[in-house]
């Protein structure tokens, strides 16, 4: 049954996507940070943005040292060290620099360290792969970045941060406008220019242009007419009691603290009688949770020939069909075969 429409409110900018978009990331597993919050985690620099307050805490909390039957904690000046790594890149186009920040992303990064008067080199990791639990999620919109040259900054709607790493960029549009995703796309890429905000795009793995009838998904440069939709068969009534379970009330009042204190009244009506699931939500469901946006960004992110390229729903699923297959080996110690 559809539920009944209630009275739209008088909304500014995206708010009919975007307020929702952040309600589900919430369900499904990040925390939400007010833009005060963030600008805090980053030591109120909007030159900057790594949430280094969060960062420092997480590759202490993620790393330690096995040496000689012991236990041993990496140092305050190799995990500075670590993330000055991160953060200092040489300029360049956004898919060349990240590319080596993929790699840092991917195997961490080495620092010496004495440990009983050893002089070693250990490897210090940014994010934990296999245990999706001990890595911090957080989201925040309006991310303020200064542009090139500081005079002005330029504000992504939504950015998804795994330990304080913006590795997802979202750009949300109205449905009544002419042509809202392409619009976003548009916003993605022109972004990623000299003199908008590169930086942000050294780190992003994932980009999405949402609409609440249309959504598509793309990686660091890619063109507008690569950026595609992801299909993918999800259960219904899962993704509709999801999409419309009440948020705790600490982060409600997070959310709509700020600017959007005008529509609280009319979202949390909505959130008591019931929204249909949107395009927007079988997006932000399948690309955003958590455990997917690491696999996706561990698995299936590709460089080729100065690209960068993104599996689509199509290779994703045949990759993992095709994995278990190729792992078994039958009594006669051959593999199956087959194509793709």
């Amino acid at each position: 049954m559809t539920a009944p429409t209630l009275p739209t409110p008088e909304w500014r900018e995206d708010e009919s996507s975007q307020i929702p978009a952040l309600q589900l990331l919430v369900n499904i597993g990040w925390t939400y940070l007010s833009p005060d919050e963030e600008l805090k985690a980053r030591g109120g620099r909007t030159s900057r943005v790594l949430l280094t307050g969060i960062l420092t805490q997480q590759l202490a909390a993620l790393n330690r040292i096995h040496f000689k039957g012991a236990d041993h904690a990496f140092s305050d000046a190799n995990v500075q060290q670590a993330i000055q790594t991160l953060e200092f890149r040489e300029p360049d186009s956004p898919v060349r620099v990240n590319e080596g920040v993929y790699d840092l992303l991917r195997l961490g990064t080495s620092v010496t360290q004495s440990i009983d008067g050893d002089l070693k080199s250990f490897t210090l990791r940014y994010i934990d792969w296999d245990k999706r639990s001990r890595n911090a999620f957080h989201v925040t919109e309006e991310f303020a970045v200064d542009a090139d040259g500081g005079v002005d900054s330029r504000r992504p709607d939504i950015v998804l941060f795994v330990n304080g790493i913006p590795l997802g960029v979202i750009e949300c549009k109205r449905a009544d406008l002419k042509d809202p995703v392409r619009e976003a796309i548009s916003q993605q890429i022109r972004n990623q220019r000299e003199g908008y905000i590169p930086r942000l795009f050294w780190y992003a793995q994932l980009l999405l242009a949402l609409s609440p009838d249309e959504a598509r998904y793309g990686t660091v440069g890619t063109s507008e007419k690569f950026w595609a939709a992801w299909k993918e068969s999800l259960e219904p009534s899962a993704l509709h009691a999801l999409v419309n379970r009440a948020l705790a009330p600490e982060a409600t009042d997070a959310i709509f603290a700020g600017r959007f204190h005008h529509v609280r009244r009319h979202f949390d009506a909505l959130t008591a009688q019931g929204r249909d699931v949107t395009e927007q939500d079988r997006a932000l469901h399948a690309l955003c949770r958590p455990d997917r946006l690491l696999e996706l960004t561990r698995r299936f992110v590709l460089f080729d020939g100065g690209e960068k390229k993104i599996a689509r729903y199509q290779q994703y699923f045949t990759v993992r069909d095709a994995l278990p297959r190729v792992a078994t080996i039958g009594a006669d110690g051959r593999r199956q075969g087959g194509v793709v």
